[in-house]
């Protein structure tokens, strides 16, 4: 599985448009992630509790989608982007989405 930020990809061609392919998760937060992070707040420097947590919920968002795509036949996700909301104090949603589609290699035009 192919998963792209641009519209095109380099040495491919789109050959099916299937739709929308997202993926989700709602995380909370951590009572001893959010001590530590008031702690870091009054030093300064990078919360990396918060860090980790957000690059975890990434990950999961985007082998969601890839999943949802490859269950609707798509090879590649093109367009992909990130989203984010908080649900309720203390919770956020990370949604990943991007459109599904199938590729195909490029002939060489030098041949």
């Amino acid at each position: 599985m192919i998963i792209t930020t641009s519209e095109q990809i380099v040495g491919k061609r789109i050959v099916k448009t299937i739709g929308l392919a997202r993926g989700n998760t709602i995380r909370a937060r951590h009572v001893g992630r959010d001590i530590m992070a008031v702690l870091r707040t009054l030093v300064g420097g990078e919360i990396s509790e918060y860090t980790k947590l957000l690059a975890e919920a990434r990950e999961q968002a985007l082998d969601r989608m890839e999943a949802e795509a490859t269950r609707v036949g798509a090879n590649a996700v093109v367009a992909t982007r990130f989203s984010t909301s908080v649900v309720l104090g203390g919770a956020a949603e990370l949604l990943a989405y991007g459109t599904a589609v199938i590729v195909e290699d490029q002939p060489d035009e030098s041949a």
